[in-house]
């Protein structure tokens, strides 16, 4: 599973970071290339819903991988000769709907194959393997752009997708409902195994606004230039965005592995407060000439350990908080965060880069929008503190079961308890 991830995001880290340059440079507008961001984000609902129904299933989670990887490539291929903005929206909607078949299979699969790491630790180490394979793809993307072969990116991610089809193949991941023990849960309502979801979904709608806008509205940001701040050359803006990326691999693991041991709220309120550090200190970057460049480069660490604590600890939260035989269904909502805030956010950021001929107004808002996000955290607290109580207490004996709490799932929300207080 981590060898999969590593390739997969190796071609993903430049595609993803670097596309917006590559039809910058075809003379696209910002609406322009946001907007086939955001129709990639649409299609991808559509495959999201139907790999966590399939998971559900019976479906073991390498085949929504292997139908991705398909999809993928003929994405690939179609962006790397595209010219015209039909093209170009046709390549990102395959890459949308590739990406909405991975992730719920590809996250379910790490508590599916933890085995005694234990999934907080194990969704620590995929993401680190992400943060790896991307950060190498998108340096891999700067040398390319700065030797003027930027859609290289392309041929870079055809070569992963081969090769992680190839280790699915070989061997490949388990079904959702063996590891899940599906067949001896008690039924749950609807709204009792949504209602404790709903905070962290909500929550993740914001949070993942910000690797989105990273992707869209960064480089954009960057090589057009703020009210101040010059513009950049694209080999450099690549790079600065490569330094993020780098600095996510140095402290992913350590920083996981430590949000491991604890309650996920404690990772999901560090996350929160680190984006709208990161997201303050780039609108402020507009505004100053010298120091511009400068701001821009301070902004990447609270940035990185934003998303380092924000991935591992809401995908965990969202296993915790969903019974084993609706976590297809959970993982599929829960990256649908991801589509949404993919088709909301960059449209926005695209027009008002083009009507502000800058990005200040881009990050104050995000600012704004993840410190109004920070109340979430105490309901996503409280849905746990119940969780813990009827659980101990064997108060509501079919939920218990359904819910599937393991020893160290309790442990932690034992600990987080203790350092809140008392229980309401």
């Amino acid at each position: 599973m981590v060898l999969v991830r590593l390739v997969g995001s190796v071609g993903a880290g430049g595609v993803l970071y670097l596309t917006p340059l590559v039809f910058h440079r075809a003379d696209f507008s910002a609406t322009s290339v946001t907007t086939g961001v955001a129709l990639a984000a649409l299609a991808g609902t559509v495959g999201r819903f139907a790999s966590g129904g399939l998971l559900d299933r019976g479906w073991r989670c390498s085949w929504p991988v292997l139908l991705a990887v398909v999809l993928a490539m003929a994405g690939d291929l179609q962006l790397m000769l595209a010219h015209s903005l039909k093209a170009y929206v046709g390549g990102q909607l395959l890459l949308g709907l590739s990406m909405g078949l991975y992730w719920p299979a590809i996250e379910l699969a790490v508590a599916l194959t933890a085995g005694g790491l234990g999934s907080p630790r194990g969704y620590a180490l995929a993401r680190t393997a992400d943060a790896l394979g991307i950060a190498a793809g998108a340096l891999l993307g700067a040398l390319l752009a700065a030797l003027g072969q930027i859609r290289g990116i392309y041929a870079v991610d055809l070569s992963g997708l081969a090769l992680m089809a190839v280790v699915l193949l070989r061997s490949p991941f388990p079904a959702a409902r063996q590891g899940s023990h599906q067949g001896h849960d008690p039924p749950l309502p609807f709204q009792q195994w949504f209602a404790p979801l709903l905070p962290i979904l909500l929550l993740s709608l914001v949070a993942t606004a910000v690797p989105v806008l990273m992707q869209s509205a960064l480089p954009l940001d960057l090589v057009r230039g703020g009210l101040q701040r010059a513009p950049m050359p694209e080999g450099l803006g690549a790079l600065l965005v490569g330094v993020q990326l780098v600095l996510l691999l140095l402290i992913q693991w350590p920083l996981g592995r430590a949000l491991a041991d604890r309650p996920v709220q404690q990772g999901l309120r560090l996350s929160l407060l680190a984006f709208a550090l990161g997201g303050l200190l780039l609108a402020l970057s507009a505004f100053d000439a010298r120091l511009g460049v400068a701001l821009v480069l301070a902004a990447q660490l609270p940035l990185a350990v934003g998303l380092a604590a924000f991935l591992p600890t809401a995908t965990e939260a969202g296993v915790e908080l969903s019974p084993p035989s609706r976590q297809g269904l959970a993982m599929a909502l829960f990256s649908q965060c991801f589509a949404l805030s993919a088709l909301v956010a960059p449209p926005l950021a695209g027009g008002l880069l083009d009507r502000q001929g800058h990005g200040a107004g881009v990050w104050a808002l995000l600012t704004v929008a993840v410190l109004l996000a920070l109340p979430l955290v105490a309901l996503i607290e409280r849905h746990q503190r119940r969780r813990l109580l009827a659980v101990l207490t064997g108060a509501d004996a079919q939920a218990t079961a359904a819910l599937g709490a393991g020893p160290d799932t309790l442990y932690r929300l034992e600990l987080g308890a203790s350092d809140s207080g008392p229980s309401p």
